[in-house]
């Protein structure tokens, strides 16, 4: 026994620093109890590696635990599975694989087995053991790749009071940034506070990240109505600051967005948070038009009425994004007819709505413009006559060209025009009927892109489903034409300054090889002919692979090099691949 004390008399030093060592006064159930409890976690295999050993070491000898036993089964229960990996790892590095991916081989095998045989009971049981944080999580939080894991944690088990508590201590240590899209701060004001003041600060700097933080940022202020309500009112007051309204306008409206793309119904919210409480009849008519997604002509009436008058109310109460959406299906679906005798009031609501521009100051309207009132519902009647008359051919339809193109100018028939064209070219027969290489409808799309940037990227929408489309009713070579149409679009979408997510798309194609190689040949002869030095590394980085694919540009390359695949290939090499 004197030699037991001298080997093990540190511990008790150590473990009584550490806060484990119990006071005389403490309770423990009979010796023979103990002695069992202790027994049996001896006998789990590796739990000499355990944090718990120390302690129940210290309670086994208190109670009279004969050190021979525990011995033998400390060591009979050792695998050593830390210390073999660890020794396979040294192997690895000593045939030389880089050291960094031998530790991220092992890091993610072990946050694979980790998602897989979590249990958040366990976990929550480490608190009431301890009484307090554990070292090593302190230590885990500071390494990117175990806060990525309790954040997928979070996600899976929200009611686990270790994870809740992870995440505050991940809040605390300044990497709030990175819990964009954890539901768990959600339910933790303070968490929730210095998350979204991370994420708006980002937004309001209008950062070039912007379109890609918005999804995260509208996920997490959508995950309920109290994140939503308190999110919408605290960008209200921060509308008033003139510097950030626009941006601010935009936030409160993606979040709108957001929400009724998830079924959720925030109109009575959206109005009540506008000045729509002074207007309360204009704000009935609304909200009764949102509720049924569709228009009325009562409520179209009162808008009317409202709206027409000397001292008309503000101008943002009808422009609800939905509001607007439900105009523009409204106007421009073909086949739909209006009420002739309440036909002028749409238009003019619709104009109104979107041509009107006010100047406020402290809550009074110091100047109301409607010059373009006039004009653009001049142009809505036009285009609503066209797109609305389904028995119009192809024929009839070229005689009307003129006017498409002088009323697109104007953004609300831009995007009308842009719906109307989603809804006919979707009709399976409508590409069987046609006999002409460039279909009006398509050629719309060149002019809808020169004249709204903002509409690029729902052009490409556009252009891409109707690539991936499948036409079993048309022959091969009949898709093969119609396909190149469709790519000559994306070039002149490119050459209005679309370039990066055209030729991300393209590449795409290229990556998954589910494309016809001539489809992609054309599409890089034709780029090749209207681009010229300088270029960006960006742009470099995603067309030169295309460009040094021999399947694709093979036969565009001359035996000279005097060619526009060979010319490209050597001005990126020279003037980037040799930067890098």
């Amino acid at each position: 026994m004197d030699d037991y004390d001298n080997e093990y008399g540190g511990w008790e030093d150590e473990l009584s620093s550490s806060g484990h060592f119990m006071d005389d006064n403490d309770q423990e159930p009979d010796d023979g109890a103990v002695q069992s409890e202790c027994l049996v976690n001896f006998s789990r295999k590796d739990y000499i590696m355990e944090p718990e050993v120390f302690k129940d070491l210290q309670r086994y000898f208190r109670a009279g635990g004969a050190p021979e036993q525990v011995v033998e089964l400390l060591s009979e229960n050792y695998t050593a599975v830390a210390q073999t990996v660890n020794l396979f790892a040294e192997w690895l590095i000593s045939t030389g694989v880089n050291a960094a991916e031998v530790q991220q081989m092992v890091e993610n095998h072990m946050k694979g087995l980790i998602l897989k045989h979590f249990d958040p009971k366990k976990a929550d049981s480490i608190f009431s053991d301890e009484g307090e944080t554990p070292a090593w999580l302190e230590n885990m939080i500071q390494h990117s790749t175990w806060r990525a894991l309790f954040y997928k944690l979070a996600e899976e088990y929200p009611e686990c009071l270790m994870l809740n508590f992870t995440i505050k201590l991940i809040s605390d240590a300044g990497f709030q940034g990175e819990i964009t899209n954890i539901s768990t701060a959600c339910h933790q004001i303070e968490i929730f506070s210095r998350v979204l003041r991370t994420s708006m600060s980002k937004l309001l700097e209008g950062s070039e990240e912007f379109d890609k933080q918005l999804p995260e940022f509208t996920k997490m202020v959508c995950h309920g109505e109290h994140t939503y309500l308190f999110v919408q009112t605290l960008l209200q007051v921060l509308g008033l600051d003139q510097q950030a309204a626009s941006v601010i306008r935009r936030l409160t409206e993606e979040l709108q967005k957001s929400a009724t793309e998830k079924s959720y119904d925030v109109s009575g919210l959206s109005l009540a948070l506008t000045s729509a409480a002074l207007y309360p009849r204009a704000c009935q008519a609304i909200a009764s038009m949102l509720s049924r997604s569709a228009l009325n002509p009562a409520d179209i009436t009162v808008l009317f009425k409202m709206y027409s008058s000397p001292d008309p109310p503000p101008v943002e109460l009808i422009r609800i994004p939905q509001l607007l959406e439900i105009f523009v299906q409204t106007f421009f679906k073909p086949g739909t007819k209006l009420h002739p005798e309440h036909k002028h009031k749409y238009v003019f609501v619709l104009a109104y709505a979107v041509s009107v521009h006010e100047s406020w100051q402290q809550g009074q309207r110091l100047s109301i413009n409607k010059d373009e009132v006039k004009p653009t519902s001049q142009a809505l009647e036009r285009v609503h006559n066209i797109c609305s008359n389904e028995r119009k051919g192809a024929t009839e339809l070229v005689a009307e060209t003129q006017v498409l193109y002088q009323c697109i100018r104007y953004p609300i028939v831009g995007v009308g025009v842009l719906f109307w064209i989603s809804q006919t070219v979707s009709e399976p027969s409508y590409f069987q009927r046609l006999t002409d290489h460039t279909p009006l409808h398509l050629a719309l799309l060149d002019e809808i892109s020169s004249c709204h940037p903002l509409y690029h990227s729902s052009v490409l929408l556009l252009l891409v489903d109707l690539f991936e489309k499948v036409y079993p009713d048309l022959q091969e070579l009949v898709q093969l034409e119609l396909k190149k149409t469709l790519l000559d679009r994306m070039v002149h979408l490119l050459s209005r300054n679309y370039v990066v997510p055209v030729i991300q798309y393209i590449k795409k194609c290229v990556d998954k090889q589910d494309t016809d190689i001539s489809l992609i040949r054309h599409f890089v002869t034709e780029v090749l002919e209207m681009i010229a030095p300088p270029y960006t590394s960006e742009f470099v980085q995603l067309f030169l692979p295309i460009i040094e694919n021999e399947d694709i540009t093979g036969t565009l390359r001359s035996e000279d090099g005097k060619d526009p695949v060979s010319d490209f290939i050597v001005h990126c090499k020279t003037n980037f691949i040799m930067m890098n």
